[in-house]
């Protein structure tokens, strides 16, 4: 078993005519084999990936045609947002927006305009998911990891894929790998996602991975201590990040007191996380809580 995505996940790529999408698209489809469609408009009835995807005009067209329950957004940022709007309204379970740049301005109007249509939305300006051996959404290289029972949720790209293979370093698999965005406005937030994770049957521990700006990891934390009984190992990166200068993300920017690196990770220690101060000790410090459960 998985998150939000597995082996049945039928998936549409939003901008599959595109460079960016016609490359990532072919990458899932290899991956998985789970790639039912792509979205054009205006290109609606072509064959693309060497004939085996058909292009609709419409998420919704996708839908009817093809079932498809999963939408990988690949479209640029003037145009993004109205991409996430239109797969919601089509009924699309799931939503990843790798686009970076967004304004948010609008990402805050569709936020509000999704938040009751009953879909999920990872991102934007995210990786997107992987659950091993079954399904990859997203620009997540797929070869890095390897199926398991570690939850991976991270706001950082590169940070997932060094988790990932710390993990696997020391003999551990992942049940899914979700990146989540390093926007100030994105779809899914930490506490959401260890709340999946905790409710996944084959998921035994959490890897959480934030950074500085904004009080996501506190409020996961807290919900973290109050409803989560797996071991999670937590990191926070930008702990040499000098106060009111982004780093990287535009949600990278401390504001306040309790945005900073260290203030997370006392929070984080005090809800009984396993806060590690380099990513190389993710693995090993892992190993070590399982072991303690088991004794």
């Amino acid at each position: 078993m998985a998150i939000l995505v597995d082996k049945n996940s039928k998936i549409i790529v939003q901008g599959i005519t595109g460079s960016e999408g016609s490359f990532h698209a072919a990458q899932c489809l290899e991956y998985g084999n789970n790639v039912v469609g792509g979205v054009t408009p205006g290109k609606g009835g072509q064959m693309v990936l060497d004939g085996q995807v058909p292009v609709f005009n419409s998420c919704s067209e996708a839908r009817e045609k093809v079932g498809a329950n999963v939408s990988l957004i690949f479209v640029p940022p003037a145009f993004a947002a109205d991409a996430i709007r239109e797969a919601a309204d089509s009924g699309i379970e799931v939503i990843v927006c790798i686009t970076e740049g967004i304004p948010v301005n609008d990402m805050v109007d569709t936020y509000e305009y999704i938040k009751d249509l009953g879909c999920r939305l990872i991102g934007p300006n995210c990786p997107g998911l992987l659950t091993p051996g079954e399904a990859k959404v997203g620009i997540m290289p797929g070869f890095i990891a390897k199926e398991g029972r570690i939850g991976v949720i991270s706001k950082s790209g590169t940070l997932t894929y060094e988790a990932v293979s710390q993990l696997c370093s020391v003999g551990l698999g992942q049940s899914t790998c979700v990146g989540i965005g390093g926007d100030p406005i994105i779809g899914t937030k930490m506490a959401e996602l260890l709340e999946l994770f905790q409710n996944d049957p084959d998921t035994d521990a959490i890897v959480m991975i934030g950074e500085i700006g904004g009080s996501m990891e506190i409020e996961a934390a807290h919900y973290a201590k109050a409803h989560v009984t797996k071991p999670i190992v937590g990191f926070i990166a930008g702990q040499t990040a000098p106060p009111g200068r982004r780093m990287g993300h535009a949600g990278a920017i401390v504001s306040g007191a309790d945005e900073s690196a260290a203030a997370k990770m006392a929070v984080m220690r005090e809800c009984g996380i396993n806060v590690v101060d380099s990513p190389s000790e993710i693995g090993e410090t892992m190993k070590k809580a399982l072991a303690e459960v088991a004794a």
